[in-house]
């Protein structure tokens, strides 16, 4: 296939070209509307971006890319002031949206462009469902539905830079090229397996915005070592964290160029209340006095803090040597029914959920819905006393 390797720079007159017959890029808000009415008549669409977030709190979007199984597009959103047209289209609640690990992909779209992209289908999801391992990456799900070999050269590109060469837009292209053809497969097994109805709950659940739109709130229960903590000094790192959250939004920053998680931590113990106290730590002499003060009345907010509103502490309880005895038994019949379903054994369950069936069962949620059906109730009745486990010919197999 020929390539054409003319680029577009700033300020060029031709905003939408083809590198080959049937990927164009687009860097104007007349060949994005044109490319959108054109896709607006497919039912299912292929989306993947590239960006960037090492220098910045929110990540940068620089391009986007979408498959309608006829064409692909590479849409460039640094030099397209109105995206409305493409926002439209991912939000078209007539039109599957195809995507390989969204979440990343949906965070950028949300900071970007302000919606929630659906309905959404990730191929990387459907693919546990469907005998191949948890998280399996794109180029080894090519591989297997397509039998394509993706060159990987470009996944360290500058995506911001511009221009971008022919060879970074047909990596960028290649991300969508087979999506839909994968998913039209994946569709049909699914139903041939009675399976869709189990994809359908985990994909709500990986799509979720909850996933991406963090609560300043919530922050500190994603600070490392946090289970370190007391009550007290976790609502003290509320307060922190929040802080930190919010002031790296503001000035659009990675969290931890403000401060650290090891410093948060630090502060949470010590609880200074003077900036004298707060230089003490190795670390906070970086802070200039205005961060200084704020981070000090954030450790007096959470230090006065009511017990009864303070944080729980998310400790695990270690069970006891004879139910992990029973836990690891439970996992040999659970690889042995992932095995035979071709069903990820990750997917069905952890070992803490294992430990949840053991010790609630009701709660858990291998009591409920597919997992049951699956897994649960041979676990149940491995519990029960009603099956086994024995080996033969090298091989677990239950009695």
């Amino acid at each position: 296939m020929q390539r054409m390797c003319s680029m577009v720079p700033h300020g060029g007159h031709r905003a939408t070209h083809r590198l080959n017959r049937d990927l164009v890029y687009i860097s104007d808000s007349v060949g994005l509307a044109s490319f959108c009415e054109r896709a607006q008549r497919h039912k299912v669409l292929a989306v993947d971006t590239e960006f960037i977030r090492e220098r910045t709190y929110y990540p940068q979007l620089c391009l986007i890319q979408v498959g309608t199984g006829e064409e692909c597009a590479c849409i460039d959103p640094i030099l397209i002031d109105d995206l409305a047209p493409l926002a439209a289209l991912l939000t078209d609640g007539d039109i599957v949206k195809v995507f390989h690990a969204c979440t990343q992909d949906l965070e950028v779209i949300h900071a970007t462009l302000g919606i929630e992209c659906a309905p959404v289908f990730d191929t990387q999801v459907a693919a546990a469902f469907l005998g191949l391992r948890q998280q399996i990456g794109y180029g080894a799900l090519v591989e297997s539905y397509c039998k394509v070999h993706l060159l990987k050269a470009e996944s360290l590109a500058d995506w911001s830079r511009r221009p971008l060469d022919a060879d970074e837009l047909q990596y960028a292209e290649d991300d969508v090229r087979y999506l839909p053809h994968i998913h039209e497969r994946m569709l049909g097994d699914l139903t041939r397996r009675g399976r869709l109805s189990w994809v359908e709950p985990e994909m709500a659940l990986v799509t979720d915005a909850s996933r991406y739109v963090r609560d300043p709130r919530e922050a500190y229960t994603h600070l490392k070592r946090a289970n370190s903590l007391t009550r007290k000094q976790l609502a003290v790192a509320r307060e922190l964290c929040a802080w930190r959250e919010e002031l790296a939004a503001r000035r659009d920053i990675p969290r931890k160029w403000v401060v650290s998680d090891e410093l948060i931590v630090e502060a949470c113990k010590r609880a200074p209340r003077t900036l004298d106290r707060l230089r003490r730590i190795r670390g906070a002499e970086s802070l200039g006095e205005r961060d200084a003060k704020a981070l000090i009345e954030a450790v007096g907010r959470g230090a006065s803090c009511p017990a009864e509103k303070c944080p729980s502490a998310k400790r695990k309880d270690r069970p006891s040597p004879d139910t992990e005895s029973v836990i690891d038994l439970m996992y040999a019949m659970l690889r042995l029914v992932a095995e035979r379903s071709g069903v990820a054994t990750q997917l069905i369950a952890t070992r803490d959920d294992l430990l949840e069936f053991v010790s609630h069962r009701e709660e858990s949620r291998l009591a409920h819905s597919w997992r049951y059906e699956l897994a649960g109730r041979q676990l149940a009745d491995l519990l029960e006393g009603k099956v086994g486990l024995t080996v033969k010919d090298g091989r677990v197999e239950t009695l």
